[in-house]
């Protein structure tokens, strides 16, 4: 039990990359609050272990983030992992893409993070060791067409992180990195298959096909693999990996 004792803190925690990683967490002793903006989804997880914990918080509202944050440290301590894993992905022809989407993008993927994470590192003491995570992207690291703002935000999140880890690294045992897996088994790719079957004029399965030639080994990835690694950065043994962008997507992107 590696997290006995500990308080982390996962944002989308609700389903998907973020579910998975909230459990784990969970499993390993950690005493996890999972935040969403939706209450029944969050209740629906946390009745499935005493130490997942619901709370009801908007990355893209500020006052949500800061209040949610010291509500969830006062009740649980201070927040010595953070997953800041909440995000969207809207598609779209750049020419098409308006300035309202493009900030709602932003303010979810981008703030969101900073938020999260400002907010989290207020409640954590200048001594405690912390591990700070986000979930970027393959879109963090290369360009993927039809999704600028997606791209341009993920990027951001990993600038976030790289100098986060510089600013801290002298003063506080608090490391930054982050996550960027490739196309995964989720519901942000289901999503993605109704189109890509009338567009591409196929069945189900290829448009499974498509979506998972964007990894290298053209396979989806499956949540464990996104999972693994996350509790490696965790732990103890990854005390000395900071400002990196790990890529999980079957090969070098």
């Amino acid at each position: 039990m590696e997290h006995d004792g500990r308080h982390a803190l996962v944002t989308g925690g609700g389903s998907g990359i973020g579910r998975a990683i909230a459990e784990a967490l969970a499993a390993a002793g950690a005493e996890v609050t999972i935040t969403g903006r939706r209450a029944e989804v969050l209740e629906e997880v946390a009745a499935t272990s005493p130490r997942l914990h619901a709370l009801v918080m908007d990355v893209a509202d500020e006052g949500s983030v800061r209040d949610g944050v010291a509500q969830a440290a006062a009740a649980r301590g201070p927040i010595a992992i953070c997953v800041a894993n909440a995000g969207i992905a809207e598609g779209g022809p750049f020419m098409d893409t308006s300035l309202a989407a493009w900030r709602k993008t932003m303010t979810t993927n981008l703030d969101g993070v900073f938020l999260t994470f400002q907010a989290a590192l207020a409640s954590l003491p200048d001594d405690r060791p912390g591990r700070y995570i986000v979930v970027s992207s393959i879109a963090g690291v290369r360009g993927l067409k039809n999704a600028i703002p997606y791209t341009a935000s993920k990027h951001g999140v990993i600038g976030l992180i790289h100098g986060l880890s510089e600013e801290f690294m002298h003063k506080r045992p608090v490391t930054f990195n982050a996550l960027c897996p490739g196309y995964v088994d989720t519901d942000i790719v289901h999503n993605q298959l109704p189109g890509l079957m009338r567009r591409f004029d196929v069945d189900r399965a290829g448009a499974e096909a498509i979506v998972a030639k964007g990894n290298r080994h053209k396979r989806l990835l499956q949540v464990d693999e996104t999972t693994a690694a996350a509790l490696w950065l965790c732990s103890d043994a990854a005390r000395s990996v900071n400002g990196q962008s790990i890529q999980i997507a079957g090969g070098q992107v």
